[in-house]
């Protein structure tokens, strides 16, 4: 696990000093080593920083060339099966200087080719790879996105990274802000792929690689389309329970095995809830000692699971940490955030996880993490009722729906959280919902929608339309995700979902959290439910298997209450967040407001600063729960802040 760099450069030398610094920006993905390779003609720089994992000795080291000396390469992630294809290739007389899994997929380019050899590498990857015969600069991302790969191009050449600092200070000029990127994070409170915040500077999408050669650059093509699994998925999908079941524990016990080889300390996330427990579960009958887990606490009631973590540890045996934080440990982090995530970034569990691996990172150098199940195995709370909300939504009428709506959230937050309070004795624990004002407010925000896709966008924004809040210089109405978020035939509303969260919200919201608030420490996170083979797997197992009897992630849970008594684990999701409602009417008031003031909104122009300061005064007066989207806001104009500092 590392932090990647790259230059081509179209005329001026590449200097070992200057080039090295830009490298250097990446130091807290790969606090053990720098390394830097550049061309005999000193136009082409490959860079790394590296946290040494596997192959400690400098026989690991990168930039790395290749036995035949055609190929160099620089590579972030881990490879799972390297042993296997080591073995193979050993049996074709290729010897290795080490162990490490890079040199192994050095030797398997040198042998195969580039495109075969990553169709086989199982694992997280974004790779670098220059080929001196061809001059062609090759980058690649793993199948689902787990890895980061930002790359673009402009008058002094090309180059790619790991994160957007090391791109901007590579081009020398700050670019323009891309009013697509603008929009849709405003939409979504992330920037999806293959958008980044500037313009000409991209986001590589999973299961791509792309060339650029002789000046130009190629169109990204697929090494691996998830649209295609799911068509093969369903076309030979597991009808039978048993089997179903019985495939999923031997894949899963197999990818959690491969996630575990390390060669320094390694431990868990532990939630308390379904996957996080399944991923630990699996590891302590595994391992010969108690795997360390690693939970966060809050003293918020709606807001902490780690009285239920604490739980499932002590029934597992695991050595478990956990730390219980106050308001102000976790506010103390926010002025960082924008550094930590280097582009705007707006989940506020950005918070948490930051501190949990912050926690992990003082006992383990590796943590394996339950994300990627509530995609797979429709996890998320709306599964369960979009089917039936949806076609009944439809029969009535739309001016009807708007006027329930405008009802509901004619109802202030505190007074719906009063209601809760009073009948909450009487509700059996499936129905009791955790933070019910901001359930509802969502609720009524959806009544208005007039498609599936519409229905899932919203569901998924912060601001359904962003108009209503950006100037129309910086608002693209030709929204990203209703232009790439197809359809496919044969599958359910549900799964149609599903596969949409895995392309958008999955890669670009929850991988990318995981990996900036991991590496932002120099701890490797890695995920055994988002293994390729898992992902395939799960597309045979049909949808009535994972929604079942009203349970969410049935099959999931069946393998589950093999380890966890259920009365550890059966309870409504709550997620891992923070009260942030309540934090901007109070402690964050002042920093909100410095940052949304009328002038300085009228001085950057991004914002109607009339919209923006009516929605935060509706928020402050109770009227309006809007945290989410007004976080937004705050994460962005923290990030400009930042940017200024760059260059």
């Amino acid at each position: 696990m590392c932090g990647i760099v790259g230059l081509i450069s179209s005329g001026k030398k590449v200097q070992n000093r200057q080039f090295s610094k830009i490298v250097d920006l990446l130091s807290h993905r790969g606090p053990d080593a720098l390394g830097v390779w550049i061309s005999k003609d000193e136009l082409v720089g490959l860079g790394h920083r590296r946290l040494s994992i596997l192959d400690l000795t400098n026989n690991g080291a990168q930039p790395m060339e290749s036995v035949s000396g055609r190929y160099v390469i620089t590579f972030n992630g881990e490879i799972y099966n390297f042993k296997e294809l080591r073995q193979e290739l050993e049996s074709l007389n290729i010897t290795f200087r080490g162990h490490s899994d890079t040199e192994v997929i050095l030797a398997g380019i040198d042998k195969w080719g580039i495109h075969i050899t990553l169709t086989r590498l199982r694992g997280m990857f974004a790779i670098g790879i220059w080929d001196y015969h061809k001059k062609a600069l090759t980058l690649a991302r793993d199948r689902v996105g787990i890895k980061p790969l930002y790359y673009g191009s402009d008058k002094n050449g090309f180059c790619f990274s790991s994160e957007l600092k090391p791109m901007v200070v590579c081009q020398g000029e700050m670019p323009q802000v891309s009013s697509s990127g603008l929009t849709e994070f405003l939409r979504f409170g992330y920037v999806p792929a293959p958008l980044s915040i500037f313009q000409d500077i991209y986001k590589l999408e999973p299961g791509h690689s792309v060339v650029f050669i002789d000046g130009k650059l190629e169109k990204p093509q697929p090494f691996w389309e998830l649209g295609d699994i799911i068509k093969k998925g369903v076309s030979s999908s597991i009808t039978n329970e048993n089997e179903a079941l019985r495939a999923l524990e031997l894949g899963l016990e197999k990818s959690v095995s491969s996630h575990m080889v390390s060669d320094v300390p390694l431990g868990a996330f532990l939630s308390g809830g379904i996957d996080s427990s399944l991923v630990v579960s699996i590891m302590q009958s595994i391992s010969n000692q108690p795997v360390n887990t690693f939970s966060i606490g809050f003293f918020e009631k709606g807001y902490n699971e780690a009285k239920h973590a604490a739980s499932v540890a002590n029934h597992l045996g695991t050595s478990h940490t956990e730390l219980y934080l106050t308001n102000k440990d976790a506010q103390d982090i926010i002025p960082t955030l924008s550094e930590m995530y280097d582009e705007p970034f707006a989940d506020q569990s950005q918070i948490p996880t930051f501190l949990v691996s912050s926690l992990a990172r003082k006992q383990v150098k590796v943590v394996l993490s339950g994300d990627g199940g509530d995609e797979l195995f429709a996890g998320y709370n709306r599964y369960l009722f979009v089917k039936k909300f949806w076609h009944r939504l439809q029969t009535i009428p739309l001016p009807m729906r708007k006027i329930i709506a405008a009802g509901l959230q004619g109802i202030k937050p505190n007074h719906w959280d009063k209601i809760f309070a009073v009948i909450d004795p009487i509700l059996p624990q499936s129905y009791k919902p955790a933070l019910p004002s901001q359930k509802i407010h969502k609720i009524s925000s959806i009544l208005p929608t007039t498609s599936l896709l519409a229905l899932h966008g919203r569901l998924s924004s912060q601001w359904a339309n962003p108009d209503d809040v950006l100037k129309a210089d910086y608002y693209c109405k030709d929204a990203l995700w209703l232009k790439t978020l197809n359809s496919l035939d044969g599958i359910s509303d549900v799964e149609q979902q599903m596969y949409w969260d895995t392309q958008t919200y999955m890669v670009d919201d929850i991988l990318t959290k995981l990996d900036r608030a991991s590496m932002r420490v120099g701890l490797e996170a890695r995920v055994p439910l988002l293994d390729h083979e898992i992902v395939e797997l799960a597309w045979r197992i049909p949808l009535s298997m994972k929604l079942k009897e009203g349970e969410s992630k049935w099959i999931l849970r069946q393998l589950l209450y093999k380890y966890v008594p259920k009365k550890l684990i059966d309870r409504p999701k709550m997620g891992f967040s923070v009260p942030i409602d309540e934090w901007l009417r109070g402690s964050l008031k002042d920093w909100g407001e410095s940052l949304l003031n009328r002038k300085r909104l009228e001085e950057e122009g991004y914002f109607l600063p009339d919209e923006v300061i009516s929605t935060w005064q509706a928020h402050q007066s109770g009227n309006i729960n809007a945290g989410g989207p007004l976080w937004t806001l705050l994460m962005f104009q923290s990030w400009l802040d930042e940017t200024k500092k760059w260059l």
